[in-house]
């Protein structure tokens, strides 16, 4: 179990969490992972693209995925179970120069393992730097996806470190270069908390189940 969450009104939320649960992490390709039928939901992306801040606002928790100073520090593939109907899945950042080349490949065996014949797999959030342009390595994990055949929600993050002019700018050039169209971006802020129930609800739609439905008792 995680920390409280934070105070919210739970009214127009559309991911109220009322149980959510750390299942374990999964080190290496064929190693252990939870054995679930639930439905996943990966997050994936560029290891300072602020995937663990924006995991935090969606869930409303402070603590929920741990928040280092030090980038690539995330060597799992952790999964957390949400209300007891479907599984967060917090990908390990890649593309973090000072790690090896050994260790980059890996990382990458370990999630390509994670997203090639999962069943359990309905989608993946794949961050993107507002305010930067797609890496090659980001390019790679777009390539990817297509080829498996894995839907994926796209996230600006840190939009809030950009002005309206350059936002306007910076989704219109990240959606022509990942191929996708520009409403099918949606900007996210883990500062002010812009975009978090855009993505909730885009998580809904992927999921195709309610996401606030009562917990089961145990």
């Amino acid at each position: 179990m995680t920390d409280a969450p934070e105070s919210t009104s739970p009214a127009k939320d559309p991911l109220v969490i009322r149980h959510l649960e750390f299942l374990g992490g999964m080190a290496a390709a064929g190693g252990w992972r939870p054995v679930t039928a639930q439905p996943e939901i990966a997050f994936s992306g560029r290891s300072n693209v602020g995937k663990s801040s924006l995991l935090n606002k969606l869930v409303r928790r402070k603590a929920f995925a741990r928040v280092s100073k030090t980038p690539g520090r995330t060597r799992e593939i952790n999964f957390f179970g949400v209300n007891r109907a479907f599984v967060l899945v917090d990908l390990p950042g890649y593309g973090f120069a000072r790690v090896s080349k050994e260790r980059k490949s890996e990382w990458g065996t370990l999630i390509e393992a994670y997203l090639r014949d999962n069943v359990n797999l309905r989608g993946v959030v794949q961050l993107l730097d507002a305010r930067h342009d797609p890496t090659e390595d980001d390019l790679r994990m777009f390539d990817l996806l297509a080829e498996i055949g894995v839907p994926a929600l796209v996230v600006m993050t840190k939009i809030d470190k950009l002005t309206a002019r350059e936002r306007a700018k910076q989704l219109k050039t990240l959606a022509v270069r990942c191929g996708v169209d520009e409403d099918q971006v949606i900007p996210c802020s883990a500062i002010t908390g812009e975009g978090r129930d855009d993505l909730a609800a885009s998580l809904a739609a992927l999921l195709d189940t309610p996401l606030d439905a009562p917990v089961p008792e145990e």
